[in-house]
């Protein structure tokens, strides 16, 4: 077995916690305007984010636990285990090893300190809470959970409980809500400022209507987690090109130009949510082109 790939971001390290990998749909599938020799010239490394096949896309779905000021801290808990999701059966009644890797990380649910979520979809708020007893108890008993209270109640609201947003609701109900029965959860402004020290949750909306992207600083260096702005590489260098997953589609293009531009002007690690392989990398801008590497 490989060791772990820590990253390290000033004092704080990074690990992914690896949940799942989907590769059920097609690029066209996930993104609609592809193009095969547009994304090829876009991303020359194009093979590389492609099954055996070269047919599927692969998406990771993961979590990254941060060591940071001695803390522990997760961003996003990928989709949990034994949660009904017949609406997308993907995510149905899951049996993923996402808690012995974290445990194969050293650390246990009970260390966990705050828990910070981009967004409420099924695939980043799932391992929330986990099956005790018949009742879904929080996974991380002594941690605070951070998230948009914006957010939440959007998918609180009956008017948006929609063929499009019924998983959301199940989401809500059984890995959101039993947190905030337990008194674990602090529902934030995403504005930009400190919310937590190092921390702070900015706007991006499109992919849901106020989903938020993570930034860490750490000394002079900056880590940009940045939800489900990006499912692919390709859109680096394309962000004209949606998913068929984001919501708004002209605010999706307005927030995945915003992340780009905030991560080269901070020379910030990007730590995606759904990128294959490592998942981690630097955007690069020159030649009139911004490019993506991984690390």
């Amino acid at each position: 077995m490989n060791a772990p790939q820590w990253y390290a971001v000033g004092d704080a390290r990074i690990l992914k916690i690896q949940d799942l990998t989907l590769a059920a749909l097609s690029p066209e599938q996930l993104l609609p305007d592809w193009d095969g020799g547009r994304a090829l010239q876009a991303y020359p490394r194009l093979s590389e984010t492609l099954d055996a096949s070269g047919t599927k896309i692969p998406l990771s779905i993961h979590s990254w636990l941060i060591e940071d000021r001695g803390r522990k801290i997760l961003v996003d808990t990928g989709a949990g285990n034994n949660k009904a999701r017949p609406a997308a059966p993907y995510f149905d009644h899951l049996r993923t090893v996402w808690l012995e890797n974290l445990r194969r990380a050293g650390v246990r649910p009970e260390e966990i300190d705050f828990v910070l979520l981009t967004h409420l979809h099924v695939d980043h708020a799932g391992w929330n809470t986990r099956q005790q007893d018949g009742i879904w108890v929080p996974t991380f008993p002594n941690a605070r959970y951070l998230f948009s209270k914006a957010e939440y109640d959007f998918f609180s609201d009956p008017a948006h409980d929609t063929t499009r947003n019924k998983t959301s609701f199940m989401t809500r109900e059984d890995s959101v809500d039993p947190i905030i029965a337990a008194g674990l959860a602090d529902q934030i402004d995403v504005d930009g400022t400190e919310i937590l020290e190092g921390f702070s949750f900015y706007s991006t909306p499109g992919h849901t209507p106020h989903h938020a992207s993570i930034v860490l600083r750490s000394g002079t260096d900056c880590a940009l987690f940045t939800g489900d702005v990006m499912h692919h590489p390709v859109q680096v260098n394309v962000p004209e090109w949606n998913t068929v997953f984001d919501a708004d589609p002209l605010a999706a293009i307005m927030s995945r130009k915003w992340a780009l531009n905030y991560a080269i002007e901070h020379n910030a690690t990007v730590f995606t949510a759904h990128f294959p392989m490592t998942s981690a990398g630097r955007i690069m801008s020159g030649h009139q082109k911004i490019d993506w590497s991984f690390r």
